[in-house]
């Protein structure tokens, strides 16, 4: 049997109550951090301009932080757009998935649309999206050819919309095979730093909607999905072994390790940006007391956030830069989103410090490892400062606590100019979900 059709079955066959609390309660805190970092992110690059082409009726969902409505694939492709454009949304790490970009917009906007959907039913449809766009992260056992975050967040967020709708097993199913027409999602865009990488995001969950109410309407699609000759893991991922994914079914809940982020930066830079961070509270060091500085990480890491840096960069590009990070920290930022402004891009002492920062692999086998990392200063007075990291704060092993928690949604809250009251009332909203 594909997996598709086991993975139906999960989606079909459970319900809120079969959820452990640690799940419960990873659904509020990840959409409550959703609605905050997808508040900031009405503010990034292009968001008026994708709002502009997308307009248009029926009015079927809202666009978070405004008043527009728009129909609901187009409010979902625009939230979803939001949320990933600051990269400031949680991740499930061993995925290498953004767990909520693709299936919370989604769901959301299928709920409005569909209406009278209770905190319990879309509680339980972001777990079981979940698992699904993990599941198929955490299957692959080779780098990233394509940008898993929109591929496989597709099917999470499809799972989470036929979840909503009540779809049966075969139905389910139905629903994947019409997601796998409609899988995107290039790395060039991660590699030139493109707006369209959020913007691929935002296909998925357009195509994620589509593709349940196609389902829903009678259309069928191909039933190997997921491991068929062309299926999802075959043609995306390549090396594959999603056997151990599906044993855990009902038992492990993906949604309760996902991760924080705690900087608005690629999750990739966060082992060397904390690193950093301690370095300089400990010794008090500036940039200017800087001979050299050498980044240890993972070969994933460089993949991701290696890039050189020789003069301005695209605000995406900065995102996903860890010699920009190490820049602007080095230069006595604690890196938040002033530090993604054109203002800040355009600063020349951090252009020039960022290029001078070297980056070397480890040399780690594991494909999908973002850490440990390492970091090495050399002073000008001689000194020579290390630090390692081995846990990325954030992470299921080092997780947030509430106040930092709502601190994160507060500031992007805040960044997006919106009525601190109308924030309170989302956070107690969300604690009752």
């Amino acid at each position: 049997m594909d997996a598709s059709r086991l993975f139906a079955r999960h989606v079909a066959g459970t319900g809120f109550d079969d959820l452990p609390a640690a799940a419960v309660e990873a659904v509020k805190t990840f959409a409550l951090d959703s609605f905050g970092v997808a508040a900031a992110g009405s503010r990034g690059p292009f968001t008026a301009e994708w709002r502009r082409v997308l307009a248009g009726p029926p009015a079927e969902a809202r666009v978070w932080a405004t008043t527009d409505m728009l129909p609901a694939p187009a409010a979902a492709a625009l939230n979803a757009y939001q949320l990933h454009n600051s990269e400031y949304d949680c991740v499930h790490e061993g995925a290498v998935v953004h767990t909520m970009a693709v299936l919370f917009p989604a769901a959301l906007a299928f709920a409005e649309r569909e209406g009278g959907v209770s905190g319990r039913r879309l509680a339980d449809a972001v777990a079981v999206g979940a698992d699904i766009a993990a599941g198929l992260g955490l299957a692959s056992k080779a780098g990233l050819r394509f940008f898993r975050p929109a591929t496989a967040g597709t099917f999470g967020g499809t799972a989470a919309c036929a979840k909503l709708a009540g779809l049966d097993e075969e139905t389910v199913a139905h629903a994947f095979g019409i997601a796998l027409g409609q899988v995107s999602g290039t790395m060039q865009a991660h590699g030139e730093g493109s707006p369209l990488l959020g913007m691929q995001v935002g296909f998925g969950a357009r195509n994620a909607i589509a593709a349940v109410d196609m389902a829903r309407a009678g259309l069928p699609g191909p039933q190997g999905s997921i491991e068929g000759e062309h299926g999802y893991l075959e043609l995306i991922e390549g090396e594959h072994d999603i056997r151990p994914i599906l044993a855990e079914l009902g038992r492990v809940w993906r949604i309760a390790e996902t991760a924080h982020k705690p900087w608005p930066s690629g999750r990739a830079t966060h082992g060397v940006v904390e690193a950093l961070l301690a370095l300089r509270a400990e010794h008090g060091i500036a940039a200017s007391d800087v001979a050299d500085v050498l980044l240890l990480v993972t070969p994933l890491v460089e993949q991701l956030v290696g890039r050189e840096v020789r003069g301005e960069l695209a605000v995406n590009q900065a995102r996903l830069s860890v010699r920009w990070t190490t820049a602007r920290i080095l230069l006595g930022s604690d890196l938040g989103h002033e530090d993604f402004t054109p203002d800040a891009l355009a600063d020349r002492a951090s252009q020039e410090f960022a290029g001078r920062v070297r980056v070397e692999t480890d040399g780690n086998p594991d494909p999908n490892a973002l850490a440990p990392v390492a970091v090495e200063i050399a002073l000008r007075d001689g000194r020579r400062l290390t630090r390692r990291v081995e846990d990325v704060p954030g992470g299921p092993a080092r997780p947030l606590t509430r106040e930092q928690h709502l601190a994160k949604f507060r500031d992007n809250w805040a960044w997006a100019g919106l009525d601190p009251q109308a924030g309170e009332r989302l956070i107690d909203l969300v604690d009752r979900l």
